[in-house]
């Protein structure tokens, strides 16, 4: 079978790069890694991406004009390696129309919470402050919209009493790791199909 081609797309420590990594290398899904962009040259994302031996690309938002220059930059390079669907894991910077449009319906973003609860940054933060008593992750289609794009897998994560923002992230981002590589593998296999808002996993 051919290897679905990823194109990562991260701003740090890049955990969830590392699960998507690590999940193509045993051979749970049928994927590959093309190449792990950033548009933060000193993010860990990238020595991940090197010690894999997966072309890293640093991509400087202070050299563009705009938000669409730059993602006609990013897109030039996800094109140069062949990349199939673009992967969002901790990246901190809204994708232009210019990459929607190149990337129609192939651009995936994991969220640390709910969907459509708490979107946008601090969603732990939020999801205690408002005191509910379940959060998780989302993983999502991506559109214009921040976190708002059609849902195709979530995991649910009690929130337990004492918990900080950093204890209950930590929580959460054991079931990210969990879900992203299966929603790519979803992806990759041809089980998700999209029908306007709502996303179906073909049995």
């Amino acid at each position: 079978m051919t290897k679905l081609r990823l194109g990562v797309l991260a701003s740090g420590r890049g955990s969830n790069l590392q699960s998507i990594i690590d999940a193509c290398s045993v051979g749970n899904l049928p994927a590959e890694v093309a190449v792990v962009i950033s548009d933060y040259g000193e993010a860990y994302a990238l020595k991940r991406a090197q010690l894999s031996h997966i072309p890293a690309v640093f991509v400087d938002p202070n050299t563009f004009g705009s938000r669409e220059d730059y993602d006609t930059a990013v897109v030039e390079v996800l094109q140069t390696y062949d990349v199939e669907l673009v992967c969002l894991a901790g990246y901190m910077r809204l994708v232009s129309r210019k990459m929607l449009a190149a990337y129609p319906n192939k651009i995936l973003n994991i969220h640390p919470a709910l969907l459509p609860s708490f979107p946008g940054l601090h969603a732990q933060r939020q999801a205690l402050e408002y005191g509910v008593k379940f959060s998780g992750c989302t993983v999502h289609f991506v559109d214009e919209g921040t976190d708002t794009g059609p849902i195709i897998l979530q995991a649910a994560v009690p929130v337990l009493e004492g918990d900080t923002e950093d204890s209950l992230a930590a929580r959460i981002l054991e079931q990210e790791h969990r879900l992203y590589p299966e929603a790519i593998r979803l992806y990759a296999l041809g089980k998700l199909v999209l029908n306007g808002r709502k996303v179906s996993v073909i049995k």
